[in-house]
């Protein structure tokens, strides 16, 4: 459901404009195409202009409602993440609202989840130094406090690569309180959530470490939130150089989250204000023509 501070009919002629812009880009990269092609995609950016002609007319007679935004944000997110996995973190407990949203708008996508994590926070770092001590001898040099923004950027680059993951394996049950999926499977993309209040101390580094490791991995990393929290969550993330989207409950807001995982080149702080932008740029799907 729309947010009420934005006029419904307004954001219809956002995600018209969205599927309008995507066939025109569409069309003028179809150079290389033969003529059956063309003649194809001509024919969609006709009907798709047409639509917006009726869409401008029901907007002018007051007879535009949801339903056409929810056939273009269908449009605009076919498989916009087919083929891509996506890890998603909580700092905190699973809060199943903002979970359910982010699955939905991976799943709108045709992109899949393949793991979730909820940390506990605050840690307990003398368990965990112990237990890295007492554990395979190279997890040593990342114990302690002056090691913990290491160890969290270490385990925020495991999280997202997958395959061989003897940090996570070893402090599994110190800092997990909640998990599900594949642990080794290399992810193309992240997505984190803050359930937890804001931590200070040996957790802060902690956690800097971690979002710094997830931002590193050099694959899109998203923090989200859902509309009417109070945007702390958001703000750290800014702070920490991921992309944010403050609204992944609402239809802009999974837009917004798919276009940011597809596409590690489209980076920014998107939703409802005070987000720097409503909507990302959307680039055109990448299409495939057998010859």
């Amino acid at each position: 459901m729309f947010d009420l501070r934005y006029p419904v009919a307004s954001l219809i002629a956002v995600f018209a404009a969205l599927v309008v812009g995507l066939l025109v880009g569409v069309a003028l990269a179809s150079h290389g195409l033969g003529d059956t092609e063309r003649k194809r995609l001509e024919e969609d950016l006709r009907s798709a202009q047409a639509q917006n002609d009726t869409l401008q007319t029901q907007l002018e007679t007051g007879e535009s409602d949801t339903a056409f935004a929810k056939n273009a944000y269908k449009a605009v997110m076919a498989n916009r993440l087919n083929g891509k996995k996506v890890a998603v973190l909580f700092v905190g407990s699973v809060d199943g609202a903002t979970r359910s949203a982010v699955s939905q708008a991976i799943t709108d996508a045709n992109g899949s989840t393949v793991r979730v994590r909820a940390l506990k926070v605050p840690i307990d770092s003398a368990a965990v130094s112990s237990r890295l001590q007492n554990g395979r001898p190279f997890l040593a040099a990342y114990a302690g406090r002056d090691q913990l923004t290491k160890l969290g950027h270490a385990l925020g680059q495991e999280f997202v690569a997958g395959r061989d993951t003897p940090l996570w394996g070893s402090l599994l049950n110190l800092l997990v309180e909640e998990r599900d999926g594949t642990p080794g499977t290399p992810a193309d993309a992240v997505v984190v959530v803050r359930t937890a209040h804001a931590q200070t101390g040996e957790t802060a580094l902690f956690l800097k470490g971690l979002y710094s490791g997830l931002r590193d991995v050099g694959v899109p990393a998203v923090g989200v939130a859902q509309m009417g929290g109070d945007g702390k969550s958001i703000e750290t993330f800014k702070k920490q150089q991921l992309s944010t989207v403050n609204n992944v409950n609402e239809l802009s807001g999974k837009l917004a989250l798919a276009v940011l995982l597809s596409d590690s080149t489209v980076a920014g702080d998107f939703g409802a204000p005070p987000a720097a932008n409503f909507l990302p740029a959307v680039p055109p799907v990448p299409t495939t023509t057998s010859g």
